[in-house]
């Protein structure tokens, strides 16, 4: 068997697919009898005579087994050629596989990207709910910085009016100075945003007034309006800080 072997290989046949048959044959007797039987199809059709002479000297068995061999290789050959006219069928899965790894990388890469843009986000929200707590807290404790740095100088003036006053004599003068101060201080306040509700000849109005006596009107025309203002109100920004406590006609 292996000086068969040596001698298929040391022959000039090209064509005699040895790789074919190792792939497809585990029986070597078979093997090498139908390696055999290709080797002189391929003698003979390169020398007619031998072709004829052999064919004529093979019993029928070996003519059929070299009929078997000649059939098969034409259908190998075949579906070699067929595979070579039709390379697109075969690499067609081969390019769909190729798209489909790349549209997941691509949604993977995707993926990532959100993730990373949503851990920034949520960072950055946190870090802003944080800083707006603690601007909420400082502002509840000094938010009347501003207000009252406005009322110091108003302070000061009581104070020196006050080391006037000991040694005043003059009560008009004295006077004069505090409704000075007192006009600051009203001053103060409307540019705080805080203003007094003005009572003066005005009808009851129950958002801003609150009525602690009523007595009888001097004339017709100031029946159910204010006559006296006993406690002054304010407002914040148009909010009623204190109502006005006043006295109504009837």
């Amino acid at each position: 068997m292996n000086n068969i072997l040596c001698t298929l290989c040391q022959s000039d046949i090209k064509t005699l697919p040895l790789q074919r048959f190792l792939a497809y044959k585990t029986d070597w007797q078979s093997f090498c009898r139908e390696a055999i039987i290709l080797k002189r199809l391929v003698d003979m059709k390169l020398n007619p005579f031998i072709k004829n002479k052999k064919y004529k000297d093979m019993n029928p068995k070996e003519k059929a087994k070299e009929k078997e061999v000649k059939a098969k290789a034409t259908e190998n050959l075949k579906e070699e050629k067929e595979s070579k006219e039709n390379p697109v069928e075969e690499t067609a899965p081969l390019a769909e596989e190729n798209e489909l790894e790349k549209q997941l990388e691509e949604a993977n890469a995707t993926i990532e990207d959100q993730k990373d843009k949503y851990l920034r986000l949520s960072a950055e929200f946190d870090n802003y709910r944080k800083r707006t707590m603690k601007e909420k807290a400082e502002l509840i404790l000094n938010g009347g910085e501003k207000s009252l740095s406005s009322i110091l100088p108003v302070v000061d003036d009581l104070e020196r009016a006050l080391q006037t006053m000991e040694k005043a004599t003059d009560v008009a003068a004295v006077k004069e100075g505090v409704e000075l101060i007192y006009n600051k201080f009203i001053a103060v306040l409307n540019q705080n945003g805080v203003k007094i509700i003005e009572t003066k000849d005005q009808a009851l109005d129950t958002d801003y007034h609150e009525a602690i006596a009523v007595v009888p009107a001097p004339s017709e025309k100031q029946k159910g309006k204010i006559l006296d203002c006993v406690q002054t109100g304010y407002t914040l920004n148009d909010k009623v800080l204190r109502h006005a406590k006043v006295v109504v006609g009837e």
